[in-house]
């Protein structure tokens, strides 16, 4: 499922801070399906079920995976390696905003965030990968 037949993308969100997934869900309910877990281990499990989203939102730092080694799985499955990846992190370090994306996340936005830039985020990085269509 995604943007270009018509139906919202499917965002798959793993944060464990209830309060940043609350703002995420309220954020992104507008423009896009969301699934939430509350770390790495869980959401890929949700992809080894079958389930494929159109792009996914990462804490970095999430109980048993974090977002790091979950982006690092991703780009090593073949299944996995083509979906879109933002890194919502705490961390404002640039050694680490490298280190996620040198991994292959696609983008890094640090919290506090503001709502609309990350979903103008969202919407560029499904640009590109051609699963949204330009309105």
């Amino acid at each position: 499922m995604s943007a270009s037949n018509g139906s919202l993308p499917i965002a798959l969100v793993i944060e464990d801070d209830p309060t940043i997934k609350l703002i995420l869900n309220r954020t992104l309910e507008q423009k896009f399906k969301t699934v939430s877990f509350n770390n790495a281990l869980d959401a890929l499990g949700y992809l080894h079920d079958g389930n494929l989203p159109d792009i996914i939102i990462s804490d970095l730092n999430t109980p048993n995976m974090g977002g790091l080694e979950l982006i690092g799985q991703l780009r090593a499955s073949g299944f996995f390696s083509a979906i879109p990846v933002l890194v919502l992190s705490g961390e404002e370090s640039t050694e680490m905003r490298i280190k996620c994306l040198d991994s292959g996340a696609d983008d890094y936005v640090v919290k506090p965030f503001n709502p609309r830039e990350l979903v103008s985020r969202l919407n560029a990085i499904l640009r590109r990968v051609g699963k949204l269509e330009f309105n």
